[in-house]
């Protein structure tokens, strides 16, 4: 069987001006980069801005096992389903993360038959998104640190220094690190700092939500550093290095264009994590795909807790969005798991259990309701393996009836777009015939506990929220600094409804744990840190970059 990069590297893909023209641009709207790449400045997409816009679908999942139930590949085979069809379609994506791609999880671009092109690009080094996030937010703490070494006129308390260095790959060795050592001179000033990785930089998060080179100026201009003796918040602009920031930026923020296997076009643009920032494209590869297509299929990360209470909660507020459908997906072997079978190794749920299915439908059953609190009509998708029994097919597909849920199963993986014709079918049955009434899960005006325990409460189904550490002490100081209007973005864990990765299922009788509470101004939002969540993941231990490789031929081999 070929792996991902082999099927990815035989295809012969259309030429990125090909794909363009399909939406109405020409090779001189285009910044290429290479044959298949391209990124589309943002004074060529606002031609589109009084075009209407089309339908957006957003696809989110299930609490997923450590695999990962195939979100991508199951968003990018709707698009190339949405194709045959003969819908004029276009997806807004994630860029992958280098960490995870040399870690556990691999790249972010699809598998098999649904991928978009070219994966070892895109999945790698790409267009320099986020090596330019990397360059600006090491610029800003080079600032930092280098001001309260000559002088500190700003009289920056080195014991509430915020801001750290980032990095796009899986260090946990670097997680808590002291900086300044070797004397004034040739240190600075000793104190504690550490690492996030480069997805969890709030400049990650500001360059996804910015609308406009003027926008991601004044997002940088707000964001908070550090905190001074006095207690006050000390931001980026006061450290006068915003305007070199921008200067670093000034490409990243255009969406970058590929293409589907089958030729699809997809914006790929932006990449903050669900589980620790907002986990979606940026607002304007959204808003801009809306105005080039009359579907749009965008995926927020990880399940509904996450990516897609994120996505309804703080993108469409900030940038105005109404969906029109949710597309839940959900593999067999993962609700098996729920039900309490292969807790350890997912791989064990090949044989057929209806008895763990049927418990584990409090997972779905709970996604589906998440969704249905935003008033957004919703698809259960069942990502099919060969190892899916019929009667466990038949179970699935009975309860979703008996919700009242549509349900289609998807065979993208192995056969593409064909493999997701009776998805799309349904998908385009919901837009026609379901109205979105959309909603936000709570008023930015509520208190700030009262916007946590809400999410905690509605979304992830907690008894009640307790705040440890210095979460008390940080809500207060949001308070005084004036962000107590903001929404909420949640770190917490992606393998489990609660704060504890152990629980599965839909966990009840349990308290959301909040540790850490941080303000990110220039992303317009609040960060509660719950239970261990670390802003920086690590490798496991067999990472995914032992397998690695690249031949004299110039062929890429396990790349995934």
């Amino acid at each position: 069987m070929k792996t991902d990069v082999d099927i990815s590297q035989d295809i012969v893909a259309q030429p990125i001006e090909s794909i363009a023209a399909s939406l109405g641009l020409g090779r001189d709207d285009l910044h290429l980069y290479g044959r298949y790449m391209a990124k589309v400045p943002l004074d060529v997409l606002r031609r589109f801005d009084d075009r209407p816009d089309g339908k957006l679908v957003l696809v989110t999942a299930i609490t997923a096992t450590k695999a990962g139930e195939g979100k991508t590949v199951t968003s990018i085979g709707l698009m190339q389903a949405l194709g045959k069809l003969g819908v004029k379609v276009m997806g807004a994506l994630r860029e992958p993360s280098m960490g995870p791609v040399f870690g556990i999880k691999g790249g972010a671009t699809g598998g098999g038959m649904s991928q978009v092109y070219p994966m070892w690009d895109i999945n790698l080094h790409f267009t320099g998104d986020i090596h330019a996030v990397s360059a600006a937010h090491n610029l800003l703490s080079a600032m930092v640190e280098n001001h309260i070494t000559k002088g500190n006129e700003l009289n920056i308390d080195v014991t509430r220094v915020v801001w750290k260095k980032a990095i796009d790959t899986n260090c946990r060795e670097l997680r808590n690190i002291v900086v300044g050592l070797g004397g004034r001179a040739q240190g600075g000033v000793p104190h504690e700092s550490g690492f996030i990785i480069t997805a969890a930089s709030e400049i990650s998060a500001v360059l996804a939500l910015a609308t406009s080179v003027a926008d991601l100026r004044a997002r940088l201009e707000d964001m908070v550093v550090a905190y001074n003796m006095d207690g006050e918040p000390v931001r980026a602009r006061q450290l006068k290095c915003v305007g070199a920031m921008v200067l670093l930026l000034k490409d990243a923020i255009n969406p970058n264009l590929v293409q589907t296997l089958e030729g699809q076009p997809v914006f790929v643009h932006g990449f903050p994590f669900a589980n620790v920032a907002h986990g979606n494209n940026s607002l304007l590869a959204t808003k801009y795909a809306l105005k080039l297509a009359d579907v749009v299929v965008t995926e927020g990360g990880f399940a509904t807790d996450l990516g897609a209470e994120k996505f309804f909660d703080i993108v469409c507020r900030q940038g105005g969005f109404r969906p029109d459908c949710a597309v839940i997906v959900a593999s067999i072997r993962a609700l098996k798991m729920h039900g309490g079978a292969c807790l350890e190794d997912v791989l064990e749920c090949d044989e057929p259990n209806l008895d763990a299915l049927e418990k584990g439908f409090a997972n779905l059953d709970k996604h589906i309701d998440n969704i249905r609190r935003y008033g957004v009509p919703a698809v259960v998708a069942i990502n099919q393996f060969p190892s899916d029994a019929q009667e466990e097919i038949d179970l699935v597909q009975a309860h979703c009836a008996s919700l009242g849920v549509p349900c289609a199963l998807s065979n993208v993986f192995t056969e593409g777009g064909e493999g997701g014709r009776k998805l799309a079918e349904t998908v385009m049955e919901v837009l026609r015939t379901q109205s979105s009434d959309f909603r936000f899960l709570y008023d930015v005006e509520m208190p700030i506990r009262d916007k946590i325990k809400k999410i905690a409460t509605e979304i992830y189904g907690a008894d009640d929220v307790r705040y440890i550490g210095t979460a008390a002490r940080d809500i207060r100081a949001i308070e005084l600094a004036g962000g107590e209007h903001l929404p909420i973005c949640m770190a917490k864990t992606q393998m489990s409804l609660s704060d504890d990765p152990r629980l599965k299922g839909a966990p009840r009788g349990w308290v959301l744990t909040v540790r850490e509470v941080l303000l990110s101004a220039g992303a317009r939002f609040i960060v509660p840190l719950c239970g261990s969540m670390m802003l920086i993941p690590g490798l496991p231990s067999r990472p995914a970059a032992e397998h690695i490789d690249y031949t004299d031929e110039g062929r890429i081999i396990g790349l995934s």
